[in-house]
């Protein structure tokens, strides 16, 4: 039997919820990058379900009044959905953060572990973690961490390193990879989030960029997954 969760929506109401619904309603928030509409094509490939399922759940979580949707329009949250996808983004991003720090994890290794962590944490657990690393922002692939009154920090608008230019530099402030291998890859090169990257020029599907006073080629996949800010 899975296990079912407690929460409360803005206003106070309780909300009994399985996993399997925190997680719908957490890749909502992220493939929607907060306030947009996401397709059900687009969450049953990420969530590697089939698109009925996905509609069968999303029914549910409209019944819950934490979604709306709408037929081929796609399927965004209401606040009380928004409310409980950042706190287990804020679980998760911080799980991550106390798993590197405090317990010596690699930054390819904490994904899973945060996944399956970010359920049954408490909020009296949650609030000791954060004081204990005091109190950080970002997690170590470098996403921001939502707020104890689950607000998102605000933040510029990224440019992938795809798009920056020849000849142009910047600093790496968010990896959106997580799988291991791709994690692994950009560990051993020496990219994390503060490194300076300067690009040098696209070869094919892949681009030359030089960091820590080396030059590589980096495959274009990855280029578009390395969000940059302005050095």
């Amino acid at each position: 039997m899975k296990k079912t969760l407690v929460k409360r929506d803005e206003e106070g109401s309780r909300l009994v919820l399985s996993e399997a619904q925190e997680d719908y309603l957490k890749q909502i928030f992220i493939l929607g990058e907060g306030r947009q509409k996401v397709g059900t094509q687009a969450l049953a490939h990420r969530l590697e379900v089939r698109p009925a399922s996905v509609t069968e759940m999303v029914g549910r979580l409209a019944q819950l009044g934490l979604v709306v949707h709408a037929r081929y329009r796609g399927v965004s949250l209401t606040e009380s959905g928004r409310r409980v996808a950042l706190e287990m983004l804020r679980h998760h991003r911080l799980l991550e953060t106390f798993l590197v720090e405090m317990l010596g994890y690699g930054w390819d290794q904490v994904h899973e572990e945060a996944e399956r962590l970010e359920h049954v944490i408490s909020e009296r657990f949650e609030a000791r973690i954060a004081e204990a690393m005091g109190h950080p922002t970002r997690d170590p692939h470098g996403d921001p961490i939502p707020t104890a009154d689950l607000s998102m920090p605000p933040e510029a608008t990224p440019m992938s390193l795809a798009e920056l230019p020849a000849g142009e530099s910047g600093t790496l402030a968010r990896v959106g990879a997580q799988d291991r291998e791709n994690l692994d890859l950009l560990g051993r090169l020496g990219l994390a989030p503060g490194s300076s990257i300067e690009v040098i020029a696209a070869e094919g599907t892949a681009l030359r960029v030089r960091a820590g006073g080396e030059s590589f080629l980096l495959p274009g996949f990855l280029a578009e997954r390395l969000w940059m800010e302005d050095e």
